[in-house]
């Protein structure tokens, strides 16, 4: 089977799965490990204990007492994802660097401090040129980021879209998303296929298989695999379709990260 390398707790502001339930549902999905990946999404600077989204040292002390409890029925592996914004370029960095993680996504939600998950965000913008502005702005965090392993769901914006997929086309995108893809392998960074498209009605992951495909073309050989559960019904959501578009898209193997190490496994 495969190992689910994104999902959410309690410990996630957009979430109340609990935890052994999650760890529960991965073992009746029969995959071979996991890692919890809790969002840290700062809207300021201020990271302050008190005000940090996501209680790190509550997070680590639960986690490996699971890891403890559960070491019989599967590997279990602590990640977090980071909101990337520019202007956190110091804040983030030494949080991924202040704790023991195995696995960093970095994802953009935000955009310019708005987030396409409300449908908001798309009025007055045309839906094109809302998508342009998503991904010019991975861009901008790519020049200021290196705090990441991953890149999480690069198209994700697509999910929240008006008319979602309908209309959205890798070939619409090229040059910015290959601007992206080339630049992500120059840091030795990966991309991951997240069955959450497939949740959120789309027929396809996020990114979608051209992308993914095309990351490979250019040489790109990280890839990791999560589901982007918030409830354990979601955990691996999907996964036998993942194998697959995998290898159509020219991979052999997929990553799994631990101590920001990655190892990879064969398909």
């Amino acid at each position: 089977m495969l190992w689910d390398t994104h999902m959410h707790t309690h410990f996630s502001e957009d979430s109340n799965a609990d935890i052994c339930e999650m760890i529960n549902a991965a073992a009746l999905a029969g995959v071979d490990g996991i890692c919890f990946t809790d969002h840290l999404d700062l809207l300021t600077t201020d990271i302050a204990a008190d005000k940090t989204p996501l209680d790190l040292p509550a997070y680590f002390t639960e986690m490996n007492r699971l890891q403890t409890k559960f070491h019989d029925k599967l590997p279990i592996h602590i990640g977090i994802e980071i909101g990337l914004q520019p202007f956190l370029k110091k804040q983030l960095p030494e949080i991924t660097g202040g704790y023991p993680f195995d696995f960093v996504i970095g994802s953009s939600h935000l955009v310019n401090g708005e987030d396409p998950y409300y449908p908001e965000y798309f009025q007055g913008r045309v839906e094109q040129e809302a998508y342009r502005e998503y991904f010019e702005s991975i861009l901008e965090n790519l020049s200021v980021f290196d705090c990441f392993d991953v890149y999480g769901h690069l198209d994700y914006i697509v999910r929240y879209g008006p008319n979602k997929n309908q209309y959205y086309s890798y070939a619409e995108f090229s040059d910015v998303l290959e601007e992206i893809l080339r630049t992500l392998i120059a840091k030795g960074k990966g991309i991951e296929i997240n069955t959450g498209g497939f949740k959120y009605g789309l027929g396809h992951p996020n990114p979608t298989e051209d992308i993914l495909k095309r990351y490979r073309e250019l040489g790109g050989e990280i890839i990791t695999i999560g589901a982007d559960a918030h409830k354990p019904e979601h955990v691996a959501y999907d996964f036998p379709k993942v194998p697959q578009i995998l290898t159509g898209c020219g991979f052999r193997y997929y990553t799994v990260f631990k101590e920001r190490k990655p190892v990879f496994y064969p398909l």
